[in-house]
């Protein structure tokens, strides 16, 4: 449970760090850090299947591969469509490193241990980026089709989330 608290708080401080030159981040940061989002949660998908042998999280992590990947595509193929460059600032780098370190931690962990802790990082994460798609990421949007983007990625995080919980109950 703490660390399940220490990986939501390093999240919510990497969503909420930012501080951009405006009072809110631009399209082009904006599609980057859900970008990112998206990558990092496929790596550590990725990572679970790998190394997990229960199959109700090998299913969850295929899941998130390949909604994340499938989301992604997306909202690449929109860039490209408004010819818009993502643009790398203070929040995906942040978002990156926490990342990097908990997949390290994960890594450590075999088994029962592992199952537990890469579902309780799904539910936090999870959790987080809706409530930065909430509350920074789609208020500040400012073009309608990547508004439009990030609100079918925060369902699809909610959904995420919801399915997150639910194993979580299992994993014991």
């Amino acid at each position: 449970m703490f660390k399940r608290f220490l990986t939501a708080t390093a999240m919510a401080v990497a969503l909420s760090s930012t501080t951009f030159a405006a009072d809110k981040p631009t399209d082009p940061q904006i599609a980057h850090i859900a970008y990112t989002a998206g990558e990092i949660d496929i790596a550590a998908a990725k990572q679970a299947l790998q190394k997990s042998k229960n199959a109700d999280v090998r299913e969850f992590a295929t899941t998130m591969e390949r909604d994340h990947k499938a989301v992604n595509q997306q909202a690449l193929a929109l860039l490209k469509k408004l010819k818009v460059t993502p643009e790398d600032n203070d929040t995906s780098k942040s978002l990156s490193s926490v990342a990097k370190t908990e997949l390290e931690k994960l890594d450590t962990l075999k088994g029962v241990a592992f199952d537990k802790a890469y579902v309780d990082n799904e539910v936090a994460y999870h959790k987080e980026v809706s409530g930065a798609l909430e509350t920074v990421l789609i208020p500040s949007a400012e073009n309608p089709e990547l508004k439009s983007l990030l609100q079918t990625g925060l369902a699809l995080f909610k959904e995420h989330q919801m399915h997150a919980e639910h194993l979580a109950a299992m994993v014991k």
